[in-house]
């Protein structure tokens, strides 16, 4: 009787931990490109990179000034595009996706 009540316990244990490990979450990852006019100095670099790096869900940054762009990889459970631009506006950088036209100043 000992060692069934004994065996019961030790697979409820097992059983347990194997349950309650958590199962890895799906997290989609999106890669946009930004064109950012008034990006023009390596200080505009430094500023986008200390700013929008440590923005919530954003996974990669990458500013090339040549091309005044800015490659964002980011979680789409975590943050979107729209945040993303309105983060830039932030810093007083206007963000544009690639292929996508600008709007007309007024």
């Amino acid at each position: 009787m000992k060692r069934f009540v004994l065996t019961i316990i030790g697979i409820l244990c097992i059983s347990s931990i194997t349950l309650a490990q958590d199962k890895p979450a799906k997290t989609k990852k999106e890669t946009v490109t930004f064109y950012i006019e008034n990006m023009d100095c390596q200080h505009c670099v430094k500023k986008i990179e200390k700013n929008i790096a440590f923005e919530k869900g954003v996974t990669d940054l990458i500013c090339n000034l040549s091309d005044r762009t800015a490659k964002v990889t980011y979680n789409t459970t975590k943050t979107s595009e729209a945040k993303l631009r309105s983060a830039f506006k932030k810093i007083d950088m206007e963000a544009v996706l690639v292929g996508e036209k600008p709007k007309e100043k007024k």
